[in-house]
């Protein structure tokens, strides 16, 4: 469809559009179909997502669909930032704990007496791969050490994706190591540090990837422990998961930590100023300005 034909059908489905000439820009820029997404909580159907009607609620404007767009934006940035953090910090903690409890044995990551033989079989096929060699650091050694097989494990976690090295925690087999670092991270159980990892992991992909964060659910429930959810529908939503994100994140930084509350509440209360996306940054997300800690 043209611009005009795509203003016309919003505006047949019930859609207040105050600035033709400015919504022909915005879905331009932007698009019908991305822009889809967050005017889905102003249909009728709604939170329905098969046998949509498109039709909107008496009220639905353009404009705060673009601000519902553009909160989602600015929250991605805001948690790739920091979630950076948490996965270096992770990434480095695991490499120093393993390789200096293995010392003379710097591929310990392949060495199936220590990690999981289905981790061990797998590791060439899933990440040690053609175009893994291909990375200039990793080239270059095997370059100078012809003989290596690997690089050692400093240089190699240190290229692995989060999930790679989230799974090769899960795959230590010594249980004590475990603990020792969901210990470092305040943890008393290892399944409550592995649940905690995947939350970041998933919404650090959802922020990759440029999904859609104002509904997002994760996978798995979050479980209890010390990012202290609480409220039956958080431990299965943003809010919830944001909860995890600040407290993995005050574990390797407290300024960090800090910054990421003013970042939020700064973010959330600047939209919150629209009574729809206030509604449903509320309502959907979970998220309340006073409440980030």
């Amino acid at each position: 469809m043209t611009l005009e034909e795509q203003v016309k059908l919003l505006h047949k489905r019930g859609m207040t559009i105050t600035d033709e000439d400015k919504a022909k820009e915005v879905l331009l820029d932007i698009g019908y179909y991305r822009l889809g997404f967050y005017w889905f909580p102003f249909e009728r159907s709604y939170p329905e997502k098969r046998n949509r009607t498109h039709e909107f609620v008496a009220g639905a404007n353009f404009e705060d669909a673009v601000k519902l767009y553009y909160f989602d934006y600015k929250l991605r940035s805001i948690l790739s930032y920091y979630i950076n953090r948490i996965e270096i910090n992770f990434r480095n903690f695991l490499t120093y704990t393993l390789s200096n409890n293995y010392i003379g044995n710097p591929c310990w990551f392949i060495d199936d007496s220590i990690v999981e033989k289905q981790f061990v079989q797998t590791f060439d096929s899933s990440v040690y791969t053609a175009s893994f060699k291909l990375n200039a650091v990793i080239k270059y050694h095997h370059r100078i050490h012809r003989n290596d097989k690997y690089a050692p494990a400093w240089k190699t976690i240190e290229y692995m994706t989060f999930g790679s090295v989230i799974n090769l925690y899960k795959s230590i087999k010594n249980r004590d190591l475990k603990i020792k670092i969901a210990k470092h991270y305040g943890i008393r159980y290892i399944e409550i540090l592995e649940n905690y990892l995947e939350i970041v992991r998933e919404l650090r992909n959802y922020c990759a990837h440029g999904n859609v964060l104002y509904d997002f659910v994760p996978f798995k429930y979050i479980r209890r422990g010390p990012a202290e959810v609480t409220g039956a529908r958080n431990f299965r939503n943003l809010n919830g998961s944001i909860a995890v994100v600040l407290y993995m994140l005050k574990q390797a930084s407290i300024n960090r930590y800090n910054e990421m509350i003013g970042d939020l509440q700064t973010l959330i209360r600047r939209y919150s100023q629209t009574p729809k996306v206030a509604e449903i940054i509320s309502g959907i997300s979970g998220l309340d300005a006073s409440r980030i800690k």
